[in-house]
């Protein structure tokens, strides 16, 4: 059973705020919100460069929490932090007994209870990764309703709705896109209650027009421009790296859900990645090569949307990919914008 998950979304490294790292500044306010927990909102102006993404243990989805669950190994962790919640302090997972202080140890540096304002292209680029999360569940789940498996499709139809259109309301409604999360739903009960019904596949096409066109609120400049798209790139492959280390447990692929979502999320990358390689290619030859080896290296992790009896590479081999995108990414990002500031 998929529980809902209380939605925010720590986007990969782009977004964190790192003070010494950028320029550019950040204001702090703090709002008191029951029960009695002061929270600090920082409001982030800029592409931070920190390699370290720190989780709101208040508001982050089971993908984000499933970093702690991956890195500790301990089963079903994220669910158990999202039923503590809330958290005063990063300390309360301690003094609620949610894990020890030595596993505390491991994870203390991630762990935050403040919300992240996003504004300016940090904002777009979360909007951007947040509608590439829905494509890459919907993607998935349209493989299986396509293998006669509506079972499993359900809860890839059911996680845009229940993951993260909530958290992105608000962004839709400033960009005046028409709302579809009924849309979602219509399509998510349909497979529930008839999924050899002929309107799934209208209703599935309708759900995938609709994220398409939030995207398109977007200006096309700005989605075929390199530095932007590699930070989406960059934000996926970091949720389905969280994904695949937690549906990876004693060797085998013991969370078919996870398994999928990283699927997804890293087919959505690859195919955004595929829109500026050209482009890359020309500026930064040497990065494109490793990018485009790496990815192809890394889509070779999931042979089908059906998890294989033995995962094809471990969790650390995975990361150690998305890391070898992520670091060349970061060096187009920062060529573009030095080419911008000169």
């Amino acid at each position: 059973m998929i529980k809902p998950r209380y939605i925010f979304l720590a986007i990969a490294s782009c977004f964190i705020v790192s003070l010494s790292s950028c320029n550019g500044g950040t204001q702090t306010t703090e709002n008191t919100q029951p029960p009695a927990i002061t929270q600090t909102t920082e409001t982030v102006t800029h592409s931070g460069h920190s390699s370290k993404a720190k989780i709101n243990i208040n508001t982050a989805i089971l993908s984000e929490l499933d970093k702690f669950e991956a890195k500790l190994g301990v089963p079903a962790l994220s669910n158990k932090i999202q039923a503590n919640r809330p958290y005063g302090s990063p300390e309360d997972l301690v003094s609620k007994k949610v894990i020890t202080q030595e596993q505390f140890d491991q994870i203390k540096d991630l762990v935050s209870v403040q919300e992240v304002e996003l504004t300016g292209e940090a904002k777009d680029v979360d909007y951007m990764t947040k509608m590439g999360l829905m494509k890459g569940h919907l993607f998935v789940a349209k493989e299986l309703l396509d293998k006669n498996q509506p079972k499993q499709a359900e809860p890839h139809i059911g996680h845009p709705v229940e993951e993260i259109y909530i958290d992105v309301e608000d962004q839709l409604n400033e960009r005046q896109v028409k709302e579809f999360k009924t849309t979602l739903v219509s399509l998510q009960d349909l497979v529930k209650s008839s999924p050899k019904s002929a309107k799934v596949n209208t209703d599935f096409t309708a759900s995938e027009q609709s994220v398409d066109g939030a995207i398109a609120a977007l200006p096309e400049a700005q989605r075929t421009k390199p530095g932007f798209v590699l930070q989406v790139v960059n934000g996926l492959l970091d949720a389905a790296n969280s994904e695949y280390g937690a549906a990876i447990a004693n060797g085998k692929v013991a969370e078919a859900i996870e398994y999928q979502d990283s699927r997804g999320f890293v087919i959505y990358a690859d195919e955004l990645y595929k829109g500026i390689g050209t482009q890359v290619s020309q500026s930064n030859p040497e990065a494109h090569k490793a990018i485009e080896t790496s990815f192809t290296e890394l889509k070779k992790v999931w042979p089908s949307v059906i998890p294989p009896s033995q995962p094809v590479k471990t969790p650390p081999e995975v990361t150690q990919l998305i890391k070898t995108i992520e670091l060349n990414s970061q060096k187009v990002i920062d060529q573009s914008s030095t080419q911008a500031q000169s």
